[in-house]
């Protein structure tokens, strides 16, 4: 057992929610409207990929300076960054793609080596991946570039199961679902390390909700069921700013560090 003093503990607040039932709804919907708005963006309102690409880091980039300045969770604020930051994964995959011609393969293979970098690197320096433990600026630098790569990497891994290997965008979504609940059973039956499978199953949900979002977005002729861009991601949307409501209502996910129970386990 590893053990981090903080001065007035009770006072200090982690900068992440709670992992609840909540935390992943509202992610599976926000890695959903990250690939139906990267693609509005894109696409529907033909800004281009490097515009598009410009104008969303440059939202996210503000969205995260106030993120920074919380020094707490704040709902809003949180989810707003991830929703940036999953739209901004969706470009840059899709950049490197459809602008560089890289293939799917490379840039599921590069963003799988950045990821496991910087949790090497977060590792070494902090000696922990627990998002439980997000006091200090520089763990949550480290946790934001990890979710970044997370979504850059799902977007890459979801579209080479559904389209590289010609899955289908629903046959690829509940392939990442299965692995998912393989992953929810090591945990709850066989014990698997709490942190390992947090961000195994965090990795997986992005090329889930990327493959469903696909599948409501698409034309029926590219295998979709045809609702577009528009409406999925204002249902979406729409979903996400209800569920952030009642989380700022009812302060659900807030957690200081007196409730944290400190394991390298």
């Amino acid at each position: 057992m590893t053990t981090l003093a903080i001065e007035n503990p009770e006072n200090t607040f982690n900068r992440v929610p709670k992992v609840t039932v909540d935390f992943w709804l509202i992610k599976l919907m926000a890695v959903t409207v990250g690939e139906t708005a990267a693609d509005f963006l894109n696409a529907d309102l033909g800004l281009g990929l490097p515009t598009t690409s410009w104008i969303m880091t440059g939202f996210l980039a503000i969205a995260l300076v106030v993120q920074f300045s919380k020094k707490k969770y704040v709902p809003w604020i949180y989810w707003l960054s991830v929703v940036l930051v999953s739209i901004v994964g969706t470009l840059i995959t899709d950049y490197l793609v459809d602008d560089k011609g890289i293939s799917l393969q490379s840039t599921t293979i590069f963003f799988s080596i950045a990821l496991a970098l910087t949790f090497a690197v977060w590792y070494k320096f902090e000696n922990s991946l627990s998002i439980h433990t997000i006091f200090t600026t520089r763990r949550e630098i480290f946790y934001w570039m990890a979710i970044l790569f997370t979504f850059a990497l799902g977007t890459a891994a979801g579209d080479l199961a559904a389209e590289g290997l010609a899955l289908g965008y629903l046959q690829a979504g509940l392939m990442y679902g299965f692995i998912i609940g393989i992953i929810a059973i090591a945990f709850y039956v066989f014990k698997l390390n709490g942190i390992l499978a947090f961000w195994l199953a965090y990795i997986l949900t992005r090329p889930m909700g990327a493959s469903f979002g696909d599948l409501l977005s698409q034309p029926v002729a590219n295998g979709g069921l045809g609702f577009g861009t528009v409406i999925t991601s204002a249902l979406f949307l729409s979903a996400i700013v209800a569920v952030i409501m009642y989380m700022t209502i009812s302060r659900a996910g807030l957690e200081t560090a007196a409730e944290v129970v400190w394991t390298d386990d």
